[in-house]
């Protein structure tokens, strides 16, 4: 592949090509209501979310989530869902109507009647507090009235369908509850619900998986965690214990506050929600304009803006994907692959399922969680790749702990799949476990599968590169980064070589029985360079001794012949047949960039990829990342092109993707076509940025990605030329390889 000559400009650049097509990419528009939450529009500001909808008759429905809304089963639950009508109703037959989300102010707003009786409703979740606000003006009087409803009225049993979504207890035998949320009595001027889990899995679990020793050393995190909403508002008081209603007026503004903590009462909780409420000060336009800020801040942050044929859903996907992210990234945890914060009622095989509901339930699979997260990188967002490593961090003394129990060594390993206190899910650990020892799982997909923790330490390797933030490596890198390699040097042996043998083990869930699976020997090769690449001044000379002495321990990466040609492979030995539909041996692509643009040996990669066992790109499917990073343009476009044209056919939203493996929103789908775009026109590689490295040539394009070492590129690429380019800082520029499109 040439490298292309172009004139760089280093001035000030324009953030679009063309200014009002772009702007169309960061609204939707509807002109008609919904059949239902199947037609909702997701806003949210990191911690809690809303999917919105108008109903046939004009009422304005919004489901409410938290990300720390867990259950006593570990399920993620809804805060509930509020109900609000106007009277006389501003929606009647043949009535224009509008809804308009704008993603670059984070408002959505409802606009019902003609231009003499129009009402307008604006409503939004603060990004700066934890408050719904809905704010409505009218050229006529109007009365409004606000329900705030649950489902979950009283104690049931969930349905055999229904117990995917605890996963973890569906394979128990045991009936799985649903605990009734509660209403507060007696509140003058104003409505409250709330949900506080009087049962927990916890404790059963660490019984369960033979972690006795940690009830005496950890805490309940489910026991007491109590979760609601509070609405009030100027004028507003309550009818009952569940209605708020206010005169007629041209304007009024409910606020929805949020709350969710694990106290020791219910008082205690409801004052705290309280508190929430009365610091609640700012006046409603102030309010507005911080949080339009923000939210223009986070897009001005970073965008991908192409011009070619057939392209507004790759630029659609692209930014309606890094919003819905947004809001649901700054949380108390993760955000949840299987749904996000924006689940809602469903219909799978014929049964009907509520909100509550996700396949696969309340665990996080390694696998799927970080897709979400790998594409923050590039888009500038790393602030909210926190709530990953935060829940790694603080789990590891229990990680610890259970290494010990069950192995009788140091180090610390990480299931694949497991709850966000670190324990496995009960379902995967087994009920029906035989004379299965302490620690081996009775499910095989799962049962050595450990390699996850090296790519989580790959992301933190890769924070810091971008944000040379230097204390994130002694509080998060080194604590995490020490005992997940001491594991596999304590817990496997050595060959006749005197290399490392890693088995038992596998493959990532595809090949369950498998000598030097790929994935681990090419994630600890990357692991512990990338810690040896390091700046001296900012490691230990002991570490680093450690580090080069566990490097002279490491096997090859696996290979295999066919037809006279090397081909990279899954494992050293494979010794079942497959299980599942994962490519492990292009884990050597990414997400551990063994091979790829500069390196050695790229035709290998390229062949291994051309004769891949598995083609997809749905879902956790990663083909278009991995195009991309061998430099092949066209087959990234063709992936990526299908994949933003899967949305999920009952949504209405343009970016609810799935259900694929998971559920609906899938984030994973989304978030491989972000990085998959990312990947295509930017690549980092150690002091390395390469430019349009698979880049169609055809598509013309504005952006502004980031870079390692606190590094923007912005630039605009126009018929065949870069006709603006800036580095910031500009000493970066000379790391900029420009390379041909393709």
């Amino acid at each position: 592949m040439r490298l292309g000559t172009y004139l760089l400009i280093g001035a000030c650049l324009s953030t679009t090509i063309s200014t009002a097509w772009a702007e169309d990419l960061y609204t939707v528009t509807w002109e008609s209501p919904s059949d239902g939450p199947s037609g909702s529009m997701p806003l949210g500001n990191g911690a809690y979310g809303i999917n919105l909808w108008v109903e046939p008759n004009g009422e304005i429905c919004f489901y409410v989530s938290g990300s720390g809304a867990w259950s006593g089963n570990a399920r993620l639950l809804k805060l509930g869902r509020v109900r609000i009508s106007l009277t006389p109703t501003p929606f009647r037959e043949n009535t224009p109507f509008r809804q308009v989300l704008d993603t670059r102010r984070g408002v959505a707003t409802l606009v019902f009647g003609g231009p003499d009786e129009e009402t307008h409703v604006e409503i939004w979740v603060d990004a700066l507090y934890p408050a719904i606000r809905v704010y409505m003006q009218s050229a006529l009087p109007r009365r409004m009235r606000a329900v705030a409803e649950t489902w979950r009225t009283a104690p049931r049993e969930l349905l055999p369908e229904e117990r995917g979504s605890a996963y973890g207890l569906a394979e128990s035998g045991k009936p799985i509850m649903v605990e009734p949320d509660r209403y507060a009595e007696g509140v003058a001027d104003a409505v409250v619900l709330f949900h506080r889990n009087e049962h927990s899995i916890w404790a059963e679990t660490l019984r369960h998986q033979g972690m006795e020793r940690w009830l005496a050393q950890g805490k309940d995190p489910l026991l007491y965690r109590t979760f609601g909403m509070r609405l009030s508002g100027a004028g507003f008081r309550s009818e009952d214990a569940r209605t708020l209603t206010a005169d007629e007026t041209r304007e009024c503004l409910i606020n929805v506050h949020l709350h969710t903590a694990q106290t020791e009462s219910i008082d205690a909780w409801r004052e705290a929600l309280e508190d929430v409420a009365r610091t609640d000060t700012r006046p409603y336009d102030q309010a507005l304009q911080e949080h339009s800020a923000w939210w223009d801040a986070f897009q001005e942050r970073s965008w991908i803006h192409i011009e070619g044929k057939d392209v507004e859903h790759i630029n659609r996907g692209y930014a309606l994907q890094r919003y819905i992210t947004a809001c649901a990234g700054r949380g108390e945890f993760p955000i949840k692959f299987n749904g996000s914060l924006f689940t809602v009622d469903a219909v799978e095989n014929g049964k009907r399922l509520d909100a509550d509901y996700r396949r696969w339930g309340g665990p996080y699979w390694f696998q799927n969680t970080r897709l979400v997260y790998w594409p923050m990188l590039a888009a500038g967002d790393t602030e909210m790749m926190f709530p990953l490593f935060n829940i790694y961090r603080e789990m590891l003394p229990f990680t610890e702990s259970r290494t010990q129990v069950y192995f009788n060594h140091g180090g610390a390993f990480f299931p694949e799949t497991l709850y966000f206190w670190g324990a496995y899910a009960n379902d995967n650990y087994g009920y029906n476990r035989g004379d299965l020892p302490v620690g081996i799982t009775e499910n095989r997909y799962i049962r050595h599968y450990y390699d996850g923790a090296l790519e989580l330490i790959m992301l933190m390797l890769a924070y810091h590169a971008y944000t040379e933030e230097n204390a994130f490596l002694e509080e998060y890198v080194f604590p995490l980064a020490e005992p997940v390699l001491r594991f596999y040097f304590e817990h496997y042996g050595t060959d006749d070589l005197g290399k490392l043998r890693i088995y038992p083990s596998q493959a990532l869930e595809t090949y369950q029985d498998a000598v030097n699976p790929m994935p681990a020997v090419a994630g600890l090769q990357s692991v512990l360079e990338g810690l040896l690449a390091l700046p001296e001044a900012s490691t230990r000379a002991e570490q680093r001794v450690q580090w080069e002495r566990w490097v002279s321990l490491l096997p090859g990466l696996p290979t295999r012949e066919e037809e006279g040609k090397t081909l990279l492979s899954a494992a050293e030995k494979i010794l079942e047949q497959s299980a599942n539909v994962e490519n492990p041996e292009l884990y050597a692509v990414f997400p551990y960039r063994r091979y790829g643009i500069g390196k050695p040996d790229l035709d290998v990669a390229r062949r291994t990829f051309e004769l891949r066992r598995i083609k997809g790109n749905t879902g956790w499917n990663q083909d278009e990342t991995q195009a991309a990073l061998l430099g092949l343009a066209e087959e990234a476009r063709r992936g990526l092109d299908d994949r933003l044209r899967r949305k999920h056919e009952r949504s209405r939203f343009p970016a609810f993707w799935g259900p694929n493996y998971d559920w609906i929103p899938d984030q994973d789908h989304g978030g491989n076509a972000m990085m998959a775009l990312q990947t295509m026109l930017l690549q980092a590689d150690g002091d390395r940025l390469y430019l349009f490295p698979a880049w169609p040539k055809d598509w013309n394009v504005s952006f502004k990605l980031h870079a390692p070492d606190n590094t923007a590129v912005t630039g605009i690429y126009r018929d065949g030329n870069v006709v603006e380019l800036s580095v910031d800082p500009e000493i970066r520029r000379s790391r900029l390889i420009i390379m041909t499109p393709q």
